[in-house]
């Protein structure tokens, strides 16, 4: 019996040996591809969007020092001259230029595209970063509520990428990254039509990278976590709109739960060098994620417990107030003093 039992227990030790060498041989040749596949950002043309302020405003920086040229558009022609002048003035060699363009607007975002293109060549790497954030509970929100953050986070994605899909493929060339959220994996209260579409975000993103790689286009699914770019004064909150600016600005301060857009900037450029399928900035992010995917339901009935202590609807209801409309004595305040430095460094006012 003790025999049967020690050479049970070798078999177990040798399976258990070999998976480990068999995984290690997997990450080392998955390592040596990616190492491959990376690129220099020097001469690549950029197309980015939601480039004026907040994360956009960041990635422009990094990728003109880093020699890039770089095409970003935004829908404010004012935030654009100003993103630009503070780009120009930290790098007055950069190669950048701007475009206005509603990207709610499929012909916008063709001309974007060909007057990018005209102006600097064919796209090398696209970003869509451009995104729309309502805050507020289920009851607030409406069907033009989730058509908008579709047409902001798909859609607009969608025409984008068919406008240099072809081209990129042809070239058997190209980078895609898609910015999604944590919320495009875990959908988060108070933000039902945020994450629906950054589901939908990601969904594309994943099918689409399956579809390009034959063709020697990388497509990456980016998922932050909670980012200090000074966002929460843009968003849109609905319901009690004080409460939900309040809980919102303070969330997105705490250190620990959440990433400087620099370090968020940084992990999702080498994402893009080196063609990685899917980055995840910040451990939090990271965690939650991975926790979400071994119990779904644990994390889903948490959340169910957080959205108790959540503003109840009510308020301005189904109207909304950007976060700047809505501060109280919480926001700003020393609780959000993170946020509202980063608002002042990236054209967040």
């Amino acid at each position: 019996m003790a025999a049967r039992d020690q050479k049970s227990g070798g078999i177990a030790v040798g399976l258990i040996a070999a998976a480990i060498g068999v995984f290690g041989v997997v990450a080392a040749a998955q390592s040596v591809a990616r190492e491959r596949r990376a690129i220099r950002l020097r001469g690549k043309n950029v197309l980015l969007t939601g480039g004026s302020r907040g994360l956009g405003l960041v990635l422009a920086r990094q990728l003109v020092r880093q020699g890039a040229h770089v095409a970003l558009c935004a829908r404010d022609p004012d935030e654009l001259r100003r993103a630009e002048k503070s780009i120009l003035e930290a790098a007055p060699e950069a190669q950048i230029a701007t475009f206005v363009c509603d990207l709610e607007d499929t012909s916008q975002v063709r001309r974007f595209v060909h007057d990018a293109e005209a102006h600097f060549g064919p796209t090398d790497i696209l970003i869509h970063n451009a995104g729309i954030i309502q805050v507020g509970p289920m009851e607030t929100m409406t069907v033009l509520d989730y058509e908008e953050a579709l047409r902001v986070h798909f859609w607009a994605a969608y025409h984008l990428v068919e406008a240099v899909r072809p081209t990129m493929q042809r070239r058997r060339n190209g980078r895609i990254a898609l910015i999604s959220s944590i919320g495009g994996k875990v959908s988060v209260p108070h933000l039902l039509p945020y994450s629906t579409s950054k589901f939908a975000l990601v969904g594309y993103a994943e099918g689409l990278r399956a579809e390009l790689l034959k063709d020697g286009v990388y497509v990456t699914a980016v998922c932050p976590g909670l980012m200090r770019t000074g966002s929460p004064r843009n968003a849109l909150f609905k319901g009690q709109n004080t409460k939900e600016y309040s809980w919102f600005a303070v969330a997105d301060s705490l250190p620990g739960l959440t990433i400087s857009a620099d370090t968020a900037a940084e992990e999702i450029l080498n994402a893009v060098i080196h063609g990685d399928a899917e980055v995840l900035p910040s451990l939090a992010a990271k965690g939650i994620a991975a926790v979400h995917g071994l119990l779904p339901g644990l994390t889903a009935d948490v959340l169910g417990e957080v959205n108790r202590f959540l503003p109840a609807p009510g308020g301005i209801g189904t109207d909304r107030r950007r976060g700047f409309d809505s501060e109280t004595r919480i926001a700003p305040s020393i609780l959000t003093a993170l946020t509202e430095r980063a608002a002042d460094n990236n054209n967040e006012r």
